[in-house]
């Protein structure tokens, strides 16, 4: 399952900044990670994703996202073993934002949608992807996704 929180300091402003930019901003969610069984994670971090224990609180867990996966515990965790270490990447809000604005930038998709390089909630979308559930079914491109983007995705999956 997906579980979003807020960041404080200057990263956590920073990508707030980004999501507003990219029309996801609003609600206080900075950052993405998917749970994993044994009560572990994964998360995209400045270092390279990584396989952690739970530690946040005052999570918004996507139960609405949750509900488009029907893949068990252990493929779960074996799709995120095959993520750890992708490295992460400002630069690709910076690249979202281009898409955005409908910036003419060859390349630019196969940069977005590039697995090479994520932001937490690209990880987590693309965990999702590799087990066969499409969060998005609104034509974006592969990895144009924020963590507000996955909230108000949420939602929508709830009927909120």
């Amino acid at each position: 399952m997906i579980g979003l929180v807020p960041m404080g300091g200057y990263g956590g402003r920073l990508i707030r900044l980004g999501q507003w930019l990219n029309g996801d901003g609003g609600e206080d969610f900075e950052h993405a990670f998917v749970a994993l069984p044994g009560n572990m994670i994964i998360e995209a971090e400045p270092g390279g994703a990584r396989i952690v224990p739970l530690r946040y609180a005052g999570i918004h867990w996507c139960e609405g996202i949750y509900g488009l996966l029907s893949a068990a515990g252990a493929d779960v965790a074996m799709a995120a073993a095959g993520l750890r270490g992708v490295p992460y990447s400002w630069l690709d809000y910076g690249a979202l934002f281009t898409h955005r604005l409908h910036v003419p930038v060859p390349g630019l998709r196969g940069f977005i949608a590039a697995s090479g390089h994520q932001i937490c909630s690209q990880l987590a979308d693309e965990l999702y992807l590799r087990l066969g559930a499409h969060i998005f079914e609104d034509g974006r491109w592969p990895g144009y996704v924020t963590p507000g983007a996955l909230y108000r995705r949420d939602l929508e999956l709830r009927g909120a």
